[in-house]
């Protein structure tokens, strides 16, 4: 996970300040150098890092800070406070056209993820009750239109297409066609080069002129380090980009580029490629990140995308069964489904505090499998009443599902712990939409910090 590295380091310098009881100028000093060094070493622009030592310097050796009952927890304040200026203060929104369409330019280099975020892209946009097209604009990168038409369809959303014509025309006939048909936003998935070159910034221009994009939006590999930051100030400098999508941010990069890029060109970052899914994708909260890096967890970015995976009607079910007491197995293989399309169970606990502190051989994605191996290996009438299970059929079940009859009786154990739970909330005077919500809650965490290999809380 990006800013893995970094994140352990700032823990080991803020747990020493933590081991003062007061802090003298001095101690803050050397925790400077500290976090200093394990910017850079996270690829961090040398200019931004000596920037951002600065400030918070000079305002961690403050009296304030220095008399304060819990310094360590101020300057860990201060450094929150500045690594978010430093990316930005809030989610930037992208700039739609007063008139519709809205136009969206994705420009980039070669093996950026610019095909597949555009379509990532489009898919947040349709979930947000918008009507996106993707366009094909890039005609020389072999399968290039293909790939767009594939990922597109996941997405659910229209691509054009004119085949391997010039991509202005393109271009322009996308934007026609999105008039005509109703569409109120355009994504225009250009060519990438492999390096930037005149001829690719060229046909950016031209594009752009004959379009005029209402967002340039530029994706950035975060491994590329800052590279990333030398490849979006060329681009701004060419065509004056308007924000950055970067993609990779779960992969082992040190995270450097996502500090610069706001600072050395002045554009912020908009969204972040989270994995290899359509839904592996977010809207960039620079205070959220920096929670993140700082191992606070993003408990609100966990509910955004617990939100869009259920579904209303799906909801309304649940509650009813709650309501009645009547949750059974079937319900709950429905819920470790929906747990699932909210991603890995590392980028899931990932957003709890501490979370990323928890063992790789721990957060094992097969557990969840497992789990549903035993419950399909159950027989209608057995998931609908498990307590009808005895130790016959739990050898059956394990035989049927791969696993032990001891993961069989760990998985009846908790399913009959989440009714006692659920009992609490469905008590007489208790039926409101609020409690009812809280139930739900309780069995999406039972769920995934209750599996075989999660550490017992």
């Amino acid at each position: 996970m990006a800013f893995e590295g970094l994140s352990d380091k700032l823990s080991n310098v803020f747990k020493k300040l933590k081991s003062h009881g007061k802090l003298t100028e001095s101690d803050v000093k050397e925790a400077m150098r500290e976090v200093r060094l394990a910017l850079l070493e996270a690829d961090v622009s040398y200019k931004v890092v000596k920037d951002f030592v600065a400030k918070v310097s000079e305002r961690a050796v403050g009296e304030e800070v220095l008399t304060s009952l819990t310094p360590a927890q101020q300057v860990i304040k201060i450094v929150n406070e500045e690594l978010v200026s430093l990316m930005g203060s809030d989610n930037e929104r992208i700039n739609m056209a007063s008139k519709p369409p809205t136009v969206m330019m994705m420009c980039g280099l070669q093996g950026s993820g610019k095909t597949t975020h555009s379509a990532k892209l489009a898919k947040m946009l349709k979930a947000d009750g918008h009507r996106p097209m993707l366009a094909a604009c890039d005609v020389y990168r072999p399968a290039a239109i293909q790939q767009l038409q594939v990922v597109g369809e996941k997405a659910g959303v229209k691509v054009f297409e004119m085949g391997q014509i010039d991509p202005v025309i393109i271009a322009k006939q996308a934007v026609r066609y999105a008039k005509d048909y109703g569409h109120d936003i355009v994504i225009l998935d250009t060519a990438g080069r492999l390096h930037i070159d005149q001829a690719l910034m060229e046909e950016l221009q031209n594009i752009k002129e004959a379009t005029e994009p209402d967002e340039i939006m530029l994706v950035v590999d975060a491994m590329t380090g800052q590279d990333a930051v030398n490849v979006a100030k060329a681009f701004d400098d060419a065509l004056g980009i308007t924000g950055v999508l970067m993609s990779k941010l779960d992969s082992d990069t040190r995270g450097g580029a996502a500090l610069s890029v706001l600072a050395v060109t002045g554009k912020p970052i908009k969204f972040v490629g989270m994995g290899e899914k359509l839904d592996d994708f977010e809207k960039f909260h620079p205070s959220r990140m920096a929670s993140r890096i700082l191992g606070m967890g993003d408990v609100l970015t966990l509910i955004e995308r617990a939100e869009t995976v259920m579904d209303e009607k799906e909801a309304a079910k649940l509650t009813k069964k709650l309501q009645e007491s009547s949750f059974d197995m079937n319900d709950l293989l429905d819920q470790l489904r929906q747990i699932r399309k909210m991603g890995s169970l590392r980028s899931i606990v990932s957003m709890f505090p501490g979370g990323d502190k928890i063992p790789e051989e721990q957060l094992d994605d097969r557990q969840s499998d497992r789990l549903e191996a035993i419950i399909l290996s159950m027989t209608p009438a057995e998931r609908a009443k498990p307590s009808i299970i005895d130790p016959k059929r739990k050898r059956r079940i394990a035989a049927g599902s791969g696993t032990k009859v001891e993961d069989v009786n760990r998985l009846l154990k908790q399913f009959e712990q989440m009714q006692k739970v659920m009992k609490q909330f469905t008590g007489k005077g208790k039926k409101n939409k609020a409690v009812m919500r809280q139930a739900r809650r309780s069995i999406a965490g039972m769920n995934f910090d209750r599996i075989p290999g999660m550490p017992k809380k």
